[in-house]
């Protein structure tokens, strides 16, 4: 998908791009843009839900201005892996681990068994989306436009954990040679450092 995102004063708001199940216990994928005063950087917030769990936030600002001109923000979900990446970079990737993990884990899923839709949406989160919920959204500001753009998706007929796919699905060396250059200098939260929020140590997953 490509967007571009509401330019000047955006705080309060959040534009999304993500995949969801339907019911309680919903599977997601999320890539959510949060808005800021003019001049300071768009937090891209990502997240991934399982049988309703959630809890799997890492946020990025981004190397360049998104409200000037459409980016592509793409999401590869396999029985594998999901790779969240920003025009063709790879950002993020969450590996199905679930074989492993379920045994010490009960909490842990991944993804695989429910089918999801595309979802877009621009809307008012200002009790949390900026600088934690202290900036209000502006609406002497309004209209707040985000645009959208060339949505593709192509699809697989693979439904379960395959070894073998997942090595060929690894990601290239300048791929992954990209993907530590994000985290190193554009990664400001992850989940998994979070020692306030998990004191006896991080999920599982994060080992």
């Amino acid at each position: 998908m490509q967007i571009k995102l509401v330019p000047g004063n955006s705080t309060g708001t959040v534009t999304t791009f993500y995949l969801s199940s339907q019911g309680p216990k919903h599977d997601e994928i999320d890539f959510e843009f949060l808005g800021n005063l003019s001049g300071d950087p768009y937090i891209l917030h990502t997240n991934v839900f399982a049988q309703g769990l959630g809890n799997r936030e890492q946020q990025f600002y981004l190397w360049f201005n998104p409200t000037l001109d459409f980016h592509t923000y793409s999401v590869l979900w396999t029985p594998n892996q999901i790779i969240f990446s920003v025009d063709g970079s790879p950002i993020r990737v969450f590996k199905n681990r679930e074989t492993e993990l379920g045994k010490v884990d009960s909490n842990y899923h991944y993804p695989k068994s429910q089918a999801m839709g595309v979802y877009s949406s621009l809307w008012n989160a200002d009790d949390w989306a900026t600088r934690g919920g202290l900036v209000k959204t502006d609406w002497t500001k309004a209209p707040f436009v985000a645009s959208f753009r060339n949505f593709n998706a192509a699809a697989t007929a693979t439904s379960s954990f395959d070894a073998a796919a997942a090595e060929e699905e690894a990601l290239e060396s300048n791929q992954e040679q990209r993907l530590q250059w994000v985290r190193k200098n554009y990664m400001i939260y992850d989940y998994c450092g979070d020692t306030k929020r998990f004191p006896q140590g991080p999920p599982p997953e994060c080992k």
